[in-house]
């Protein structure tokens, strides 16, 4: 079996004596700080319901819901008795361990707070930030192949790869699938719906496109990633992370149908 050889990029990006800067960290940096710039420009596509200001002022609480959410989405839906058996392992978060999953809902916690402090409407910021959300995933899923994790499944195609992890055989690049499915397919999908159909006159209806899209796409790239080692294929036929993307494309179906109604 022909595969192409993984490339040796060092996981460390940069590192000073004791320092160690991941390109993991630095993924999430370049994630949060472009989508927040390109959040403060649809801004000014709201007609005035959002302010650059009110996008500039959330960036810690996108922040915050990201990492914890992340963290604890992990925690509770893929190894909550590991966790409640090794509770102080719960913030050992440079052993890995995030879920997109409980990032959105962690994201979504910090838009509804912020949102009503602010007295702004929660569905038009949630546009914005959803709608930036897909670069946060291209650097995510990028750094995901570097550190050679969540590879894909056995395959003789021509563009698999041996990860280091992965054992002697080629696998699909999965991570690389992901990052142009979640993240450039993704973005240019919403910014055509933004751009060229003033979706953000209809607020949710951006939102409810990403998470229907980011469903779509996750479920299928689950048929060729490689199931969690510690979980394998529930009931024998379907993933965690498939099971968790359902509810997602249900509720991004809804949102849609909904927002393209309203007056």
């Amino acid at each position: 079996m022909y595969a192409i050889a993984f490339p040796a990029i060092d996981p460390i990006a940069i590192e000073l004596g004791p320092l160690a800067i991941r390109w993991y960290s630095l993924a999430y940096v370049a994630g949060i700080l472009i989508g927040w710039r390109y959040a403060m420009r649809l801004a000014d596509r709201t007609d005035g319901r959002i302010a650059r200001s009110h996008v500039d002022d959330f960036i810690v609480w996108a922040t915050l819901g990201v990492i914890l959410g992340g963290r604890l989405g992990y925690v509770l839906f893929y190894k909550p008795g590991y966790y409640f058996e090794n509770p102080d392992r719960i913030v050992a978060m440079w052993e890995g361990g995030m879920s997109f999953h409980g990032g959105a809902i962690g994201v979504l916690a910090a838009v509804a707070l912020y949102c009503r402090r602010r007295g702004i409407s929660f569905l038009s910021f949630a546009d914005l930030i959803t709608a930036a959300a897909p670069i946060g995933l291209f650097f995510g899923r990028m750094a995901n192949f570097i550190n050679g994790e969540l590879f894909g499944r056995v395959t003789d195609l021509p563009w698999a790869m041996v990860f280091p992890r992965g054992g002697p055989l080629p696998r699909h690049p999965s991570q690389l699938y992901e990052s142009g499915l979640e993240g450039v397919v993704l973005f240019v999908v919403l910014a055509a719906l933004i751009f060229g159909g003033r979706a953000l006159s209809r607020p949710g209806l951006v939102t409810g496109a990403f998470f229907a899209g980011y469903g779509v796409a996750r479920f299928l790239v689950e048929y060729v990633r490689e199931p969690d080692a510690f979980l394998g294929e529930l009931f024998g036929f379907i993933t965690m992370g498939q099971i968790l993307s359902l509810p997602l494309v249900l509720l991004g179906a809804w949102m849609i149908h909904r927002a393209v109604r309203r007056a």
